[in-house]
């Protein structure tokens, strides 16, 4: 069967959409890792200091608010330095292209021959290639850029904003819906079980072992919950 002839599913997403679907899912992910181990770590210690909701409720809220327009800031600034360098390579190719077009596409067969296709199959496919898009052909060959789908600075931040909000929300309920003598204890296991389980899951699309990734989260998590306890205590019992 000639690729032509092979079959298409309308819908279906092609290989490059659907790797970076799971990479904006494995992001959300990790941003929801951050919200919960750093809230957590917040509201446990304070809770280490005081029995009362407020403060408790006053920290977490500001560690969530402040924790995810961090967030949104960083990943704003960086996907938007990655997008002004993606769009000044683009425009750096389509200027080559406009001056030196036989050039490129000797560099464009040149690539396809490094992939294993004989150099007239190379030719013909960088021909063909440049004939359909000229400017996709290159970027998408030698940047490995689609120009279609550069990086959305707002659509990172966005993300990164809701995924840490979504992960601050669970130890913030769950330290202030837990009755009072069991709170800690309570607001422990539900974030080590979270932990456990976007271990598992950013492990799974990232293909690497979930085991070590489970542990890696759970251990840190805990430490990270002891310590600000821990510092909480002494610090409350020093203050009052």
């Amino acid at each position: 069967m000639t690729t032509q002839d092979a079959p298409t599913h309308e819908g279906e997403p092609h290989a490059g959409a659907l790797s970076s679907r799971l990479n904006w899912l494995r992001a959300g992910v990790l941003g929801a890792n951050d919200g919960i181990v750093s809230t957590a770590g917040l509201v446990v210690g304070v809770a280490g200091a005081t029995t009362a909701d407020g403060p408790v409720l006053t920290a977490g809220v500001a560690g969530l608010v402040a924790g995810a327009v961090s967030m949104a800031l960083g990943e704003y600034v960086s996907v938007s330095s990655q997008r002004d360098s993606e769009r000044a390579l683009v425009r750096k190719e389509k200027r080559e292209l406009a001056e030196m077009p036989e050039q490129e596409l000797e560099e464009l067969a040149a690539i396809y021959q490094t992939k294993g296709l004989s150099p007239a199959t190379a030719r013909r496919v960088a021909e063909e290639l440049t004939e359909h898009d000229a400017l996709a052909a290159h970027v998408e060959a030698e940047l490995g850029i689609d120009p279609d789908e550069l990086t959305n600075p707002w659509q990172a931040a966005g993300a990164s904003a809701l995924s840490f909000t979504l992960g601050s929300l669970l130890p913030l309920a769950a330290i202030l819906l837990a009755p009072t003598g069991v709170r800690v204890p309570v607001t422990f296991v539900v974030v080590l079980l979270a932990l456990a389980l976007t271990g598992a899951v950013s492990a799974t699309l990232g293909g690497s072992p979930v085991r070590t990734a489970v542990v890696r989260l759970v251990v840190g998590g805990a430490i990270a919950m002891a310590v600000t306890f821990g510092i909480g205590a002494l610090v409350g019992g020093a203050v009052g």
